[in-house]
């Protein structure tokens, strides 16, 4: 302290004292300015983790804490009408092809797409259920609750979107046209139902629900797959999103799609719905089961197993668009998987449809024809194709006024 003292005696000694109270301003004014900053950074901090926590990001890995966030109302689907209602004309090709996620942002009224084939998508859904519902609908225990909530979310949402096709009651959903009234309140379900399984009754979709675990993947806990055309939910229940795709052997997967999904699905905000389309081409006319590429029960299905194609009438567009949301309560990942089932001789009659589709095709790499078992129908499609296209152009059809943009 001597030290101290004879430095501060030195100072009062020789320094003028206007200029020593001028010191002692500036050094308070830097020690408010300091605290100021202290605080203000401090609460900066906790304004961007309350940004963060809405959006809730899995930063500790398996650890979900609900979110204050409800879904918006949608409007009433305009003039939506069960018998003239048409499906929605998704022709997601383009005169090139690209291994990529494909996702756009989705509007909250485009959740749910129904249309005037909502009877047959349903009784096909039915029979299907019927048959073998043990191997196309599955929860595990631990995702109950996100089942619940997707069943939750719906008895809200599809009747304010679908008021002549749904309504909501004090306990559950009513569907006004096939009669059918659904209790989601009581527990256990009736007949022991499962959660999805109603669910998938409402919507002409399939539908999954990722959940996350403790290692921070997400795990296939959740599903009711009953019109998948080319794969088993018994062969993915419980895996992870990557093995889910490798072993399926989806083209490029991990070299480049893994990283940007994962890192996806970690980051994906409630508020933050996604949609993408993809397609494929089937050679036989089952919506439920491509029964080409071998019986469902078979161990070997797969397009090796299925026969060439000879018949253009027989050939089909098979079209899926996927939605993709985050529950707020549960913080599962929804998939919804609406099939559209088109034969190839109908939207060949669309106009650039056949040329268009017959350039996508051709250029698929090697390893996308594999996956989508183009060496089976390849001769016989792309002819047709051809020709139409053909056709469409000598009618005077302008290539210069081609569309580019979805549903197209």
């Amino acid at each position: 302290m001597g030290l101290i003292t004879e430095v501060a005696d030195y100072i009062r000694a020789t320094v003028p004292k206007e200029f020593l109270w001028i010191a002692v301003a500036v050094i308070v004014l830097l020690q408010i300015s300091r605290v100021a900053s202290k605080f203000f950074f401090s609460e900066q901090r906790k304004s961007t983790s309350s940004q963060k926590s809405s959006s809730k990001d899995l930063e500790s890995p398996g650890i979900w804490t609900p979110v204050d966030f409800k879904t918006p109302t949608p409007e009433p689907y305009p003039n939506w009408d069960i018998k003239e209602t048409k499906p929605l004309p998704y022709r997601p090709f383009k005169h090139n092809y690209h291994v990529t996620m494909g996702i756009r942002n989705m509007n909250w009224d485009e959740w749910i797409e129904l249309d005037n084939e909502y009877l047959k998508y349903h009784g096909r859904k039915c029979e299907r259920l019927a048959e073998r519902g043990e191997k196309l609908v599955i929860t595990a225990p631990d995702a109950f609750d996100a089942a619940i909530e997707l069943l939750e979310e719906f008895r809200e949402w599809l009747p304010a979107r679908y008021p002549t096709l749904f309504k909501r009651t004090d306990v559950g959903i009513d569907n006004l046209v096939t009669g059918e009234s659904f209790n989601i309140i009581e527990r256990p379900l009736k007949d022991n139902a499962d959660p999805m399984e109603i669910a998938a009754k409402l919507v002409q979709d399939d539908l999954a629900i990722m959940i996350p675990g403790e290692d921070g993947q997400y795990y296939l806990k959740s599903a009711c797959i009953l019109l998948a055309g080319f794969w088993r939910l018994i062969d993915k229940f419980g895996m992870p999103l990557k093995e889910i795709h490798t072993s399926g052997d989806v083209p490029q997967f991990k070299e480049k799609l893994q990283l940007s999904m994962e890192r996806f699905f970690v980051r994906m905000r409630v508020d933050k719905p996604v949609v993408r389309n993809n397609y494929f081409l089937q050679t036989d006319d089952d919506l439920g089961w491509s029964s080409a590429i071998g019986p469902e029960d078979n161990d070997d299905i797969g397009w090796d197993a299925a026969e060439y194609a000879h018949d253009i009438t027989k050939m089909h567009f098979r079209s899926e668009r996927q939605s993709l949301r985050r529950l707020p309560k549960s913080g599962g990942v929804v998939f919804t998987v609406r099939t559209y089932f088109v034969p190839i001789t109908e939207i060949a009659k669309e106009p650039y449809v056949p040329g268009r589709l017959a350039n996508g095709i051709r250029a698929w790499g090697d390893d996308v024809a594999r996956y989508k078992g183009k060496r089976k129908y390849d001769k016989i499609v792309l002819d047709y194709l051809d020709e139409q296209h053909k056709k469409q152009i000598e009618a005077g059809l302008s290539m210069e006024e081609e569309p580019s943009q979805y549903p197209f």
